[in-house]
């Protein structure tokens, strides 16, 4: 059985769509894409210093997902891609709604522009940040996140929570970490994930819903596992609103992994850029194999990765 999934803000890195670029067609499909998601895609992915930007970061993750899932799917026989579940920490749930056909790209691009522009906006008005908080007994580290007034923004794994909150609080927690813990500043714009992004959560609904998003949203070819839980969404409108409310809800990605070894995940592809979600998975789901599709030098591996895990029941992936 077959996970895809799809790395959330953060993954980025500078000029990582460089060697992606040189595929035919590749740079085409983003400069199309790039009117929609309001930024210069291939030069924010191939020479832009710093993508630490929310404006840029998250419209560039959903582009960079679907280009090397494309270009995987160029490589496979028609019909050949195929996945048993999609999912995606944080923004990369976007991603994930287009490669289970709730989507299509441009669509896609043109919702994760209004996100990161919600949630940028939403940043600026309060001096606001967030932290990883790793090792320390899961409980005491909860304990310490609430009584220093932080949010519980993210669940990566056993050993690994976030902390969101004014950048204040963040600094008196690295002050004073809970035992055998290590607080370590994240370089982002804000305090996503938290109660400090209710006005992103209610402009990116007034736009989904004046935007009929949720009468456009197909039926997804595969189960989509959410952030909220672990649970499994099937219906394409439900997960336009579960994308809605996940700009204020916590991200809990260890449910997620929960989810898949329940289910009998024996194989997880990570998309473009690779790397964050499968290291969470060789700490928290170790009996499952990894592949992450970094580079266009990794197409066969994943092409061969997708023949051996996807199940016969396993539903076709758009992109």
């Amino acid at each position: 059985m077959l996970a895809i999934v799809c790395p959330g803000q953060g993954a980025q890195k500078p000029g990582f769509l460089t060697d992606w670029c040189e595929l035919e067609n590749v740079s085409a499909t983003l400069e199309q894409l790039s009117e929609h998601a309001g930024i210069d895609l291939v030069e924010a992915g191939t020479r832009s210093d710093d993508l630490r930007d929310t404006r840029l970061a998250q419209p560039l993750l959903v582009a960079s997902a679907l280009v090397s899932m494309r270009a995987l799917k160029e490589r496979m026989e028609p019909g050949q891609l195929r996945a048993d579940l999609v999912s995606g920490h944080s923004v990369g749930e976007v991603s994930a709604s287009v490669l289970s056909g709730v989507l299509s790209p441009v669509s896609a691009l043109q919702l994760v522009r209004e996100r990161a522009l919600a949630m940028a906006d939403a940043a600026s008005s309060t001096d606001t940040g967030m932290a990883a908080v790793v090792g320390g007994d899961p409980d005491q580290v909860r304990s310490a996140v609430a009584e220093h007034g932080l949010t519980l923004a993210n669940v990566n794994g056993r050993g690994q929570v976030v902390a969101a909150g004014t950048t204040e609080r963040i600094a008196a927690l690295k002050a004073d970490p809970p035992q055998r813990a290590r607080v370590m500043p994240l370089p982002v714009a804000g305090a996503f994930h938290s109660p400090h992004m209710v006005p992103a959560r209610e402009r990116f609904a007034r736009f989904v819903g004046d935007s009929a998003y949720l009468e456009k949203a197909a039926t997804p070819n595969i189960a989509h596992v959410s952030n909220r839980g672990g649970e499994l969404v099937r219906d394409g409108s439900a997960l336009l609103s579960s994308l809605v409310e996940q700009v204020t809800c916590p991200v809990d990605w260890l449910a997620c992994m929960e989810t898949f070894a329940r289910l009998g995940v024996t194989g997880i592809l990570e998309v473009c850029p690779a790397g964050t979600l499968t290291g969470m998975a060789k700490r928290d789901l170790p009996g499952a194999a990894r592949f992450d599709l970094k580079t266009p030098a990794d197409l066969a591996g994943a092409a061969e990765f997708v023949r051996e895990h996807a199940s016969p029941d396993a539903g076709e992936v758009a992109a």
